[in-house]
């Protein structure tokens, strides 16, 4: 191996693939991050080379993927999905040699049959994203895009009036894999950035914060005051236990979700809003973006949410009710049952290192004016004030119950659904 050109790091991760390449190690067997981007002292012959290629354009789901991918969220891939990776991720939920990492969904890059034609043969392609080269794929392999199949065994159903089944309905016939080389950190100037932090700088942020465990809270909705209230007891249990410095990693989804979820920059005011009250407590929490976008694949897809988690050193990951889940489009009853997420996180290979905290029912107290942990002996006592009912309080301009949700954090979710008259 020449390693002479090549710093400390580099040289390790040189040797470490080699070593899973051929099958001394296991790829599972290895704790690190593989990150897809390209060396800087590599990058002004890569982007010469990728000037001198044939290009493909991607959308704005596809460079989020990229974000993905080139960050190390998916380790151990090296880029977009292969047949074989492809099979493997469908059929078994898992990646890389062992089948012992967990991979429950699919990331793969679809194209249209004029740009399969167009690129067959090429060694390598260039990726292009409104105008800009973002990455080189290497060894680009073109198979058959089965839609339906991909959704079925992903969504468990077919039905195009889900939002996601319907990108992929419209997508490409084929789908191309290969080894990613990407140019440069995907940035979307969009004033969040900053929060943007990829699993090796959380791992380095844990580190510095002396944290001697890590809780991670996947959200694509508003915190109100029983969230709150989980998170803050899943800490007092882990300092019962004996841990010192419990961590909260609170990591909102922040690729593409439907048309009437909660926009992302609301959704951090209102995160911001929270830690400010000291409703969550800002000492022993890290704020930040899961750039991935949001697939609303139910038990399958939060095997994806709890193994991305894992990258940033994350030991316990806290699980909802119906996570990632959504109505169905034509009944408008829970696409999938609201417990099976959790089940399924606690049975899935691949996951074993990390411990699945179940999500407790914690519902707004009418006597006492706050959010508690249900208790059926008292059931006379609690209200359900469902998103629904929500939603519609902050449309009218009215006030929740006291001690639903913080007054500045309230007002942001307000302020937004009033905008939207």
């Amino acid at each position: 191996m020449k390693t002479a050109e090549f710093g400390i790091d580099e040289s390790i991760q040189q040797i470490v693939t080699k070593l899973e390449e051929h099958g001394i190690v296991p790829d599972h067997a290895i704790d690190s991050i593989k990150e897809l981007f390209i060396p800087a002292e590599h990058l002004d012959s890569a982007k010469a080379e990728a000037a001198s290629l044939k290009t493909l354009s991607i959308d704005k789901v596809d460079l989020q993927w990229v974000q993905v991918l080139s960050e190390g969220w998916a380790t151990p891939l090296t880029g977009f999905m292969r047949e074989a990776e492809y099979l493997q991720s469908l059929h078994f939920n898992s990646a890389g040699n062992g089948r012992a990492t967990s991979q429950s969904v699919p990331i793969v890059l679809a194209a249209s049959t004029a740009d399969k034609e167009r690129l067959h043969g090429e060694k390598a392609i260039t990726l292009v994203h409104s105008g800009k080269p973002v990455a080189i794929l290497r060894n680009p392999e073109f198979y058959e895009h089965r839609k339906e199949e991909r959704c079925a065994r992903t969504f468990g159903t077919t039905h195009a009036g889900h939002p996601y089944i319907k990108m992929i309905m419209d997508s490409g016939d084929w789908l191309v894999g290969g080894d990613l080389e990407v140019f440069e950190r995907i940035r979307w100037n969009d004033g969040l950035d900053q929060y943007r932090l990829k699993p090796n700088e959380l791992r380095k942020k844990f580190t510095e914060l002396g944290a001697d465990a890590v809780f991670a809270f996947q959200l694509r909705n508003p915190i109100h005051n029983g969230h709150a209230l989980l998170m803050s007891d899943t800490r007092r249990q882990l300092l019962e236990q004996g841990y010192k410095n419990p961590t909260l990693l609170l990591h909102p989804l922040g690729g593409w979700t439907k048309d009437d979820d909660v926009p992302l920059d609301v959704r951090m005011a209102q995160h911001h809003a929270v830690l400010e009250a000291g409703i969550l407590d800002p000492k022993s929490t890290v704020l930040a973006i899961f750039p991935s976008p949001m697939l609303y694949a139910g038990p399958t897809e939060v095997q994806w949410h709890a193994k991305a988690r894992m990258a940033t050193g994350a030991n316990f990951y806290i699980v909802g009710r119906d996570p990632a889940g959504m109505p169905h489009p034509e009944t408008k009853k829970d696409l999938y049952n609201m417990f099976h997420g959790a089940k399924v996180l606690e049975l899935s290979p691949g996951l074993q290192k990390l411990s699945i905290i179940p999500f407790r029912e914690a519902s707004y107290n009418t006597k006492n004016k706050q959010m508690e942990f249900f208790d059926a002996t008292r059931k006379e006592e609690f209200d359900n004030i469902s998103g629904t009912k929500m939603r519609k309080l902050a449309r009218d301009g009215e006030q929740p119950p006291s001690g639903f949700m913080g007054d500045a954090a309230w007002k942001i979710l307000a302020d937004h659904y009033q905008s939207k008259k």
